[in-house]
């Protein structure tokens, strides 16, 4: 059975970002029966909000993340992770709940070459641009030493 919904998710947050109060994640998943329960696959799409860390002004976007998960009618002694189905019916808010929250970017940037605020006194460092750390002089010699497993240089 395919399900395609959206829904209304409360306010979350995170340090950095959060699902704003009013916005809906859309739920696209397939559902198909078991034996003895229900599995659920397909993508749930979070629109979020947050600040740039480089330059502090709000930004926003949307994530998708990908769900999966076993429902099944817990019996007696049962343990494990497996979500319960009760009266025939399977609560999805825990499922997207989750998965939405876990998809929030923690360090959101609004575009890749972002500068920042003074990018004359705080560039932006890349690895591309870091290249290599300066050796100490103190360790320098060390350079020279070679093992026999080492070609020479």
């Amino acid at each position: 059975m395919q399900l395609e919904r959206s829904v209304p998710l409360g306010p979350l947050a995170i340090s950095s970002s959060s699902i704003p109060e009013g916005e809906e994640v859309l739920l696209s998943v397939t559902m198909e029966a078991l034996s003895d329960g229900v599995t659920l696959s397909g993508t749930v799409q979070v629109p979020w909000q947050g600040e740039c860390r480089r330059c502090l002004e709000i930004t926003s976007g949307q994530v998708t993340v990908e769900v999966a998960e076993i429902f099944k009618e817990r019996t007696e002694g049962e343990l494990g992770d497996i979500l319960p189905i009760a009266n025939d019916s399977i609560d999805l808010g825990p499922t997207v709940h989750d998965a939405a929250i876990l998809a929030l970017p923690i360090a959101p940037l609004c575009r890749a070459d972002c500068a920042g605020p003074i990018p004359e006194l705080f560039p932006v460092i890349t690895a591309e641009s870091a290249g290599a750390d300066p050796i100490d002089p103190r360790w320098a010699s060390l350079g020279d030493l070679h093992f026999d497993s080492d070609p020479p240089e």
